[in-house]
């Protein structure tokens, strides 16, 4: 196994949230893993450091990679990085060589290094243009809200955001897109906040439902979301182990679904419904529940207050499509 390479400090945009639980739930850690969300390269480092032999980062935001430069030679051949999406991260290890994997970590959500920039468009804080695209390619958070009929755009921020007032947000941005063109995010944010009472001390921004909505469709993240596990699925070798850290419960309902799902032999049913067939399992939940964070983490990185880890090992069983609807919500597709 390959030694560790030096942990170079450095100041962390984005500190990994329940790295420390992931490592401990499946030590030891060696052979090939992949960081299906690379970011900041936390996950991976963590996983290199705690004796990983090669770490395979993938990300659809070329900006990561250029921010990984000054560290990533430190690993020599033990790091590989690819430009490209999670949902089909099995193509990507493939490609690199490994076809089967010892492990996969899936980090959701936006990271705190596209909220901090402006230029992104992602935060309802700052002044930038309407972008939010992860992959910076296709449609934008732009075209989105001046071009999406206004039952479309209700559905996405009542389903994605689970805002309440999605009919009476979409109303008040479809009457202002036709007096003038949204093109930024503070421009957004304020018609947003007319809709709704002012926040009380504690609360959060009035945009914050709406804009993760947006944003979750601008990049179809609960359908990569989906796509991924099945991915990860394909690849992860027979004990592999699987390791998601959810923000919001939308996230979460997908990957427990999933997992249950897949750790299930199927068969039950109703007596309104076919019997589903049996099959082995894919998946062992290692444990059962989610993994919250504790406190000292919570102190340490209060982005970790709201994360859930849900981890499981891939069994020797075929590879198979979930039984039914694990989403539990329209993939944008459907909206539009």
């Amino acid at each position: 196994m390959a030694g560790p390479a030096p942990d170079r400090p450095a100041a962390d945009p984005h500190v990994p949230v329940l790295l420390g639980a992931i490592l401990k739930a499946v030590a030891p850690v060696s052979g090939v893993w992949l960081d299906a969300t690379f970011g900041a390269g936390g996950y991976a480092r963590g996983l290199l450091q705690a004796g990983a032999d090669t770490v395979i980062g993938v990300d659809r935001d070329p900006s990561v990679f250029d921010m990984a430069a000054a560290w990533a030679p430190d690993y020599g051949d033990r790091l590989i990085l690819v430009k490209g999406t999670f949902s089909e991260l099995d193509r990507h290890a493939a490609a690199a060589g490994h076809a089967q994997l010892d492990g996969v970590v899936l980090d959701l959500g936006v990271s705190s290094m596209q909220l901090d920039r402006a230029e992104r468009g992602f935060s309802f804080l700052r002044d930038g243009p309407l972008d939010m695209r992860m992959g910076q390619a296709g449609p934008s958070a732009e075209d989105l809200v001046n071009e999406v009929p206004e039952g479309a755009l209700a559905d996405i921020l009542f389903h994605y955001g689970e805002e309440r007032a999605a009919r009476r947000i979409a109303r008040a941005i479809t009457r202002e897109r036709a007096e003038t063109r949204l093109t930024s995010t503070l421009q957004l944010a304020g018609i947003i906040e007319k809709c709704l009472p002012r926040a009380k001390p504690g609360q959060s921004h009035p945009a914050t439902r709406s804009f993760q909505a947006i944003r979750i469709a601008v990049n179809d993240e609960f359908g990569q979301l989906l796509d991924g596990l099945m991915a990860a699925e394909r690849a992860l070798a027979p004990g592999g182990a699987l390791a998601v850290v959810a923000f919001h419960s939308l996230e979460d309902r997908i990957a427990k679904r999933f997992l249950q799902d897949r750790a299930s032999s199927g068969g039950g049913g109703s007596r309104h419904a076919p019997e589903p067939a049996r099959r082995d399992p894919g998946f062992k939940l290692t444990p059962r529940r989610a993994i919250a964070p504790d406190a000292d983490e919570v102190a340490r990185n209060p982005r970790a207050r709201s994360a859930k880890l849900r981890i499981a090992r891939r069994t020797g069983a075929p590879a198979a499509p979930p039984q039914g609807d694990v989403m539990g919500l329209p993939r944008i597709s459907e909206i539009l």
